[in-house]
């Protein structure tokens, strides 16, 4: 093959090679000394920057795992409130259903026994008016008997009948 055919940028001479030389080390020279430090600073921060974002991420990460035991631990306690509570109110409406039928039962009781009592007041006033009654008719055949002049059994008995068939028929 022949290289003198080729153009000229594919065969450079020496003295182009020497120069793109010298213009690539003065280049890498001057980024080696101040543009590969800031961009290493930059990809430093950069890696730093994320090195905290995920140390952030893990603490946040822990403090969630932390209220969500938190809130089930509350949640929790809150259930056994609640619990205790329902019982507490199922033991006082207990107690309080079982002082009312209490208070019926003896409020029954007494009931029963004022009606008894009123019953057997009723009953002797009753019998003593009846008393009463029979007295005052056994009085007032007495002295009906006592004011007629009766001389013999027969007009005696006559007047007993009289007096009542009018004493059964004024009632």
């Amino acid at each position: 093959m022949d290289f003198t055919q080729l153009p000229a940028i594919l065969t450079p001479d020496l003295g182009l090679l020497f120069w793109m030389l010298l213009a690539f080390l003065v280049v890498f020279f001057v980024l080696a000394k101040f543009g590969f430090p800031a961009i290493i600073n930059m990809v430093d921060e950069r890696n730093k920057y994320i090195d905290e974002s995920l140390l952030k991420a893990r603490e946040a990460q822990e403090r969630l795992a932390n209220i969500q035991k938190e809130g089930e631990s509350i949640l929790q306690e809150a259930r056994a409130k609640q619990a205790q509570i329902l019982k507490e109110a199922a033991d006082t409406r207990d107690a309080i259903v079982e002082k009312a039928q209490e208070k019926a039962h003896q409020e029954s009781a007494r009931i029963v026994s004022d009606a008894k009592a009123e019953i057997e007041q009723q009953k002797k006033a009753a019998i003593a008016d009846i008393r009463k009654q029979v007295a005052t008719l056994s009085v007032e055949i007495a002295e009906k008997v006592l004011k007629q002049n009766l001389q013999g059994d027969k007009a005696q008995m006559d007047l007993i009948d009289r007096m009542l068939d009018d004493v059964s028929s004024n009632q």
